[in-house]
């Protein structure tokens, strides 16, 4: 029971996010159809995303503390089918055979994600997160975190290199902490509660300060890659990075598939093969609308009052195209 609750709330929250992602791409959109720019975060419409999107990281959160990392960070492919649900059904817009197909495969690795994920203990002690974090797997697998997220971030400010498997990657990289801080802590605030006090080590101070840097600084790099890309593009790409990069993390700091059957390891590896080729194919090739922007806005051309209506000359040979200068200089001699 407690396991299937951590299953809902990481469903719902993911939803969310979803609907927090497509509400800052609509208000990145409408910024670039007005003629005086301001600054995103000016947006009203902006924040009521990033309010949403903190509403589900709310319930990842709390998620965490219900079940193992495993489970939680591949059920972000819910958001994808929320957002194929809202299209159709809402939006009026048509049922593809990509979504059918793509729904079908995601939902089915949903189901063996659950029946498969590997029973680990959801309480965590101090001592217990002490341990991980000076075992020789994590850190084995925080310097190269560190180096691969350097070199990233080398070609991002120096290079000035926007490219959106750059942008994602740092974000999976930065994810990859934040769910092993946001697991601890929620861990530890789970057993305060039940009366094990656990709030007066220094070690939950570290993790939520690491947890609260790291989440601030993956929302920077993946606002910037839903202002410069499509979201369509966006969420599949950050599903399979984030799932893969939290996935791993779970494994080599909490080691959640320590003494795990073979066939539930790859069972559970299949069913989220079956959710990236499902969220993949719902997002291949879906058009996204945009807000149609003019060329000339001539009610705002700079010096100019609109005193009348622009009509073009019908009668000129020129109609449609622009007027060659040898034109102009023939009238004039």
């Amino acid at each position: 029971q407690t396991q299937l609750l951590g299953v809902l709330l990481a469903a719902a929250s993911n939803f969310l996010i979803s609907v927090s992602l497509n509400i800052q791409k609509c208000a990145h959109l409408r910024l670039v159809c007005r003629a005086e720019q301001k600054p995103y975060y000016r947006s009203k419409l902006w924040w009521c995303g990033i309010t949403l999107l903190g509403l589900g990281e709310v319930g990842n959160f709390t998620a965490y503390g219900f079940a193992p990392i495993t489970l939680v960070a591949p059920l972000g492919c819910v958001s994808v089918i929320g957002s194929a649900f809202i299209s159709v059904f809402f939006l009026k817009k048509t049922m593809r055979t990509a979504d059918i197909l793509g729904g079908t495969l995601t939902i089915t690795g949903i189901y063996l994600l659950v029946t498969f994920t590997p029973n680990v203990p959801q309480e965590l002690t101090v001592r217990q997160v002490q341990n991980y974090l000076v075992s020789w797997p994590f850190l084995v697998y925080s310097i190269l975190e560190i180096i691969i997220f350097c070199i990233l971030l080398y070609f991002y400010k120096r290079k000035a290199v926007k490219h959106i498997v750059v942008l994602l990657m740092m974000v999976a990289l930065l994810a990859s902490l934040t769910v092993i801080a946001v697991r601890a802590v929620s861990s530890m605030i789970a057993l305060s509660v039940k009366g094990n006090m656990q709030l007066t080590y220094s070690i939950f101070y570290i993790m939520s300060v690491l947890m609260a840097t790291s989440c601030a600084f993956q929302i920077k790099f993946l606002n910037q890659a839903m202002h410069l890309y499509e979201a369509t593009a966006v969420v599949p790409i950050n599903f399979v990075f984030f799932t893969t990069s939290a996935i791993i993390s779970g494994v080599v700091f909490y080691r959640e598939f320590q003494g795990a059957a073979l066939l539930s390891v790859f069972m559970f590896l299949f069913g989220c093969l079956l959710s990236f080729l499902g969220v993949i194919i719902i997002a291949r090739n879906k058009k996204e609308e945009h807000l149609q922007i003019p060329f000339i806005d001539c009610g705002h051309i700079p010096g100019q009052k609109l005193t009348g209506k622009i009509q073009p000359d019908s009668h000129s040979p020129c109609y449609g195209t622009l007027k060659k200068e040898g034109d102009s200089v023939k009238r004039q001699s």
